[in-house]
């Protein structure tokens, strides 16, 4: 294994491990549907905040995730 297989071997298991992480940490589409079925009601404040920082982990997500399949495609034709 050459050292630039080996290299792209390695960021694809970090980019791995932080998409498991970002994926993990965020929160379902169906999480506020409990509070509509309870007839609890969130401040404004409070459901900007949530849509703010899930917003940024969805776009987190996919810079991730284009970098991993980037990653595989390298890998791949490295070891042509």
């Amino acid at each position: 294994m050459n050292t630039l297989s080996l290299i792209l071997t390695i960021l694809q298991i970090v980019s791995a491990v932080v998409l498991i992480v970002i994926v993990s940490v965020q929160s379902g589409k169906s999480a506020g549907l409990g509070a509509a079925i309870s007839g609890t009601s969130q401040s404004y404040l409070s459901k900007n905040k949530s849509a703010s920082f899930d917003a940024k982990l969805s776009k987190a997500t996919k810079w991730v995730a284009a970098a991993f399949i980037l990653l595989t495609f390298s890998i791949s034709l490295a070891a042509l």
